[in-house]
């Protein structure tokens, strides 16, 4: 019964902490397209500048940072890491993590995308089909940060839990900077200000974040204290 309740606590907080971060994210969408319009030039320079950067090598490269923020294919990989984990960490918090952070972060996107509408910056975009005034925030941006965020979050778990050193780590490094390399190539194709990829980037791992306090999935101090079986804690020790 306590362990039940604790975990609608968490749960109940989870809600709450996305409901306040979705508010935000929108309060501050409106401060940028209605108070701070002071912020259009500088975008629109860091905007300006990006697409002087254009050239036939680094077309492709962006073309496919944009891919992999695509909608459908962080879905695919979101299924796909959450099987992965939940067999690997025998865990359903694990699976159900990516999953809720994918689409908890895609409705953020549609609430702010909707309630602030804010024009694409003033350069070619490179990447057609656009909504024209749905540059904040960066959709693609938002769906990297969750899924490849929570897959490299939860691969450090398992590594943590297996006191793994090594290759896996840079698994890890590789994930968690997808993010940064699909908002760089969203810039670099005009589809947004660089305020808008900086949104998603920030609530993305904040919405993330609450997630992991929620599920408690990182190992606690107990379960990667080396002891004298290689690694694991002594059971001969008492835990204090």
């Amino acid at each position: 019964m306590a362990s039940a309740q604790s975990t609608g606590r968490r749960a109940a907080a989870a809600l709450t902490a996305y409901a306040v971060l979705a508010g935000v994210v929108v309060a501050w969408g409106w401060m940028l397209t209605h108070t701070w319009s002071a912020v259009d030039g500088p975008d629109d320079r860091v905007s300006r500048w990006f697409a002087s950067q254009r050239s036939g090598a680094l077309d492709p490269v962006a073309e496919v940072g944009t891919f992999l923020g695509e909608t459908v294919v962080g879905l695919v990989v979101a299924a796909v890491v959450a099987v992965a984990a939940g067999l690997a960490l025998r865990s359903l918090l694990a699976a159900a993590l990516v999953l809720v952070a994918d689409v908890g972060d895609g409705g953020i996107y549609w609430l702010a995308s909707h309630a602030d509408p804010r024009d694409r910056p003033p350069v070619q975009i490179l990447d057609a089909g656009l909504v024209a005034d749905h540059s904040f925030p960066s959709g693609h941006v938002g769906t990297a940060t969750a899924v490849y965020g929570a897959a490299a979050l939860l691969l450090a778990v398992w590594l943590r839990r297996r006191h793994q050193t090594g290759p896996g780590w840079l698994l890890v490094g590789v994930l968690a900077l997808l993010p940064a390399y699909v908002a760089l190539s969203r810039l670099y194709q005009g589809a947004h200000h660089v305020t808008d990829v900086g949104t998603s980037l920030v609530f993305g791992a904040v919405w993330l974040g609450v997630l992991v306090a929620a599920t408690r999935l990182w190992p606690g101090r107990e379960e990667r204290v080396p002891g004298s079986s290689g690694g694991l804690p002594d059971p001969s020790v008492p835990h204090r």
